[in-house]
């Protein structure tokens, strides 16, 4: 099979979806792998070690769609990648469809198949290529949010781990998986006060075991929500409803009670964001201000770490890559969680919760392979 990775376009995306060494393993299973012209600059990965490695450099993103039976990226194709797309085409990426209809109908159009990184679900219900930019996306958070904090950037001047004497800063983390664990791991290393919201008891238990006394954990319902939002310094939507648009916990009235100067850090942007006031913001422009509150919607945090990002991340899809390069479409037969991934099928959206959002007919993916 024919492999490319195209450079990624959007605002200050540094990272590259194959590093030298998945390029040698796919080349010495008998596959080829074209790679854009600095697509891994970014991320401290030179062409020169991708050639020795074994891929091809080509000058285009263009030539690459144009050549390739499977498209690897990061993140998802935009508007002027569209016209590239081709009928019957793999593309593995992440692409967090059910907030973006017109992404969903391109690809739809194009008759591709549309595989994404973030709905790639193991039996156990963990999603393997979500979890390490998760991990990541959780860490950048309370950074993100430290930052915008202090006054000379807006916010209220608060040190969230202050210093004897002078009370804590205060971090509300709305969901407790990946991203909101990695999240508090932080925030605890920086001496802030944590509280973490969650709507399974067990998943509470969890946290509660490993972290000790040392946060707070509290069930998840308006109430509870709402009162912790409203104390808060720098709150961080890290909620995930797996390929679904996320439900806004955090309302507008809620946002209009938060102290000024506050900081809220959505990482559920992606797929919509869990707060009601929240729209997606870019690295060239991260911020913007509702009712005097810090709003952050960056939709490629990990990016901002591109190094660490890539090798991540690329450790993660790797299998995956060589699975489908070794047996084409019949790699969805074979193995449940990658089958799990596919949102769009050659026109039909394969995905339920992706179906939804739209108010698309669903196809079931075991009715179209």
């Amino acid at each position: 099979m024919i492999i490319g990775v195209p450079k990624e376009i959007k605002d200050k995306e540094y990272r590259v979806a194959i590093t030298p060494a998945g390029i040698d393993i796919l080349r010495k299973a008998g596959h080829k792998v074209i790679i854009e012209k600095n697509a891994g600059i970014g991320s401290g990965i030179h062409d020169e070690e991708s050639k020795k490695a074994g891929a091809e450099i080509v000058d285009t993103a263009q030539e690459i769609f144009k050549r390739v039976d499977m498209i690897v990226k990061v993140k998802e194709p935009l508007q002027q990648e569209y016209p590239l797309l081709r009928k019957n085409q793999i593309l593995f990426t992440y692409l967090h469809l059910a907030p973006v209809p017109e992404l969903t109908k391109t690809l739809m159009k194009s008759e591709i198949v549309a595989i994404a990184y973030e709905t790639v679900e193991l039996p156990d219900g963990s999603l393997p290529i979500l979890t390490p930019m998760s991990e990541v996306a959780g860490k950048i958070a309370v950074q993100v949010g430290a930052y915008y904090l202090m006054k000379a950037h807006g916010g209220r001047g608060v040190l969230l781990g202050a210093v004897p004497g002078v009370e804590k800063g205060k971090v509300v983390i709305i969901g407790g998986g990946a991203v909101g664990t990695n999240a508090a791991k932080v925030a605890l290393g920086l001496g802030a006060e944590v509280i973490i919201i969650n709507r399974s008891i067990e998943r509470l238990r969890y946290l509660d075991d490993i972290f000790g006394n040392k946060i707070q954990t509290l069930a998840s319902n308006s109430y509870n929500i709402e009162k912790a939002v409203t104390e808060a310094d720098l709150v961080i939507g890290a909620v995930l409803i797996t390929g679904a648009k996320a439900p806004h916990l955090i309302t507008r009235d809620m946002v209009s009670k938060m102290k000024r100067g506050s900081v809220i850090v959505d990482v559920s942007i992606d797929q919509g964001g869990c707060v009601e006031t929240i729209r997606p913001t870019s690295h060239s422009d991260p911020i913007y201000e509702v009712d005097g509150v810090i709003h952050y919607g960056v939709t490629n945090m990990p990016g901002a770490v591109p190094r660490t990002s890539t090798f991540a991340l690329t450790n993660a899809t790797l299998p995956y890559v060589v699975k489908l390069a070794n047996l084409g479409l019949d790699a969805l037969k074979q193995d449940t969680a990658l089958a799990k991934g596919v949102n769009v099928f050659k026109g039909r959206v394969a995905y339920k919760a992706v179906a939804e959002a739209m108010g698309n007919e669903f196809t079931p993916l075991e009715s179209l392979l």
